[in-house]
């Protein structure tokens, strides 16, 4: 990941829920976030293109790693930017559908698998979906970053940020 500020970085995050491109614009600009990356992870085949992962047979989810400073934004932050930032109530991302954009936390330690369950399990308790929330919680595995003009995609594109916020989990209504 490329450094985009000075602040020591102590904490990494690595979500999937649709467009890596949207995730990232999400992340990005937020306080305490010091650098994104977008790329692959979770499948079994090697070194994937952008083409292969989006064929939907590599097995890999599209995600955005974020790099960030935790005695500025806390993980169990970065997660609830993430749940207002996706469907956790569908497997389908708007209009990215198939296994590669499916809600994924990949986790890169225990604390941040048991936050994780936590915050999912609270969200369950107040009846935030209808049935259940699928986003999936597994585990971190390697990180196969994305082609370089896939990174900060929307500011190469003119600085365009579509900002997903469908839900607030936070809210009482």
């Amino acid at each position: 990941m490329e450094h985009e500020d000075t602040e020591e970085i102590t904490g990494i995050a690595t979500y999937c829920a649709g467009s890596f491109w949207d995730m990232e614009s999400v992340f990005r600009h937020v306080r305490g976030v010091v650098a994104t990356s977008v790329g692959f992870m979770g499948g079994p085949v090697p070194g994937p293109t952008y083409d292969e992962v989006c064929s939907g047979k590599t097995g890999h989810s599209e995600v955005v790693m974020i790099a960030y400073n935790p005695a500025t934004i806390s993980f169990r932050e970065t997660l609830e930017i993430f749940f207002r930032s996706h469907n956790p109530c569908e497997r389908q991302q708007g209009e990215y559908a198939g296994t590669q954009y499916e809600p994924v936390i990949f986790y890169h330690s225990d604390r941040e698998r048991q936050i994780a369950e936590d915050y999912i399990r609270e969200l369950s308790l107040k009846g935030y979906c209808p049935d259940e929330i699928v986003t999936r919680v597994v585990p971190a595995s390697v990180f196969y970053r994305a082609e370089e003009c896939h990174q900060q995609f929307y500011e190469k594109m003119g600085g365009c940020y579509p900002v997903l916020h469908t839900c607030d989990p936070d809210s009482d209504e």
